[in-house]
């Protein structure tokens, strides 16, 4: 399938891989976004999609609703994009979108959380945002580690919460080296799964 990479009307810029890890890569993506960055205008929370949280009442939520409950809490405090940019996420490449399988969006990346070799529930690597004309509606999140830097420490893929990171090899749609991703829609109801990469209901054609 062939991915389409649509750019954003805002001023950023791209970058492309220069070293081993995903690190230096989003921290300068991050840096040179953050720069050149004025207000931008975020989705009105009141009309945020809740995913549907199925809840088993013999045993309370399944995993992936707990999972989805964290990142919703977590993030909750970025439905503003203005609030993601002070927390120092810069948006990487364009808004991705696939010509026959949905979309993914627009990634802000924190550098800073991409380099830690670290994965922890309240602390996404990536924010996702869907355009909708001069306006950023936040739809999910993406867990990202390098898997040089990961395997380095550990005998097997990252799990959070119970759910397993997904491996993208080299070469890939980011021109990025190896790394483990697992995205979490929390704001945005995937028909597919929460943990599916690509959400039918996510679109770049707002823009």
């Amino acid at each position: 399938m062939t991915t389409r990479m649509t750019t954003l009307t805002t001023p950023y810029r791209a970058h492309r891989a220069s070293g081993r890890t995903l690190a230096a890569l989003a921290l300068v993506t991050g840096l040179t976004g953050l720069a050149a960055y004025k207000p931008l205008l975020a989705a009105d929370p009141r009309t945020s999609e809740s995913p549907q949280v199925r809840v088993d009442h013999e045993h309370g939520p399944d995993s992936s609703a707990a999972l989805v409950q964290i990142v919703r809490d977590s993030t909750r405090q970025f439905l503003d994009v203005n609030a993601a940019i002070a927390a120092q996420y810069g948006p990487f490449l364009g808004c991705v979108s696939g010509p026959d399988h949905g979309a993914m969006g627009v990634h802000y990346v924190n550098g800073a959380l991409v380099g830690d070799g670290l994965i922890d529930a309240t602390k996404p690597e990536a924010l996702i945002y869907e355009p909708s004309g001069d306006r950023l509606r936040l739809v999910g999140v993406e867990f990202i580690v390098d898997a040089s830097t990961w395997l380095a420490h550990h005998s097997s893929p990252p799990v959070l919460e119970g759910q397993s990171f997904q491996f993208v090899g080299s070469p890939n749609r980011y021109a990025l080296p190896p790394f483990f991703e697992l995205h979490v829609w929390a704001w945005r109801d995937n028909p597919n799964g929460a943990f599916v990469d690509w959400n039918n209901r996510v679109t770049c054609e707002g823009m």
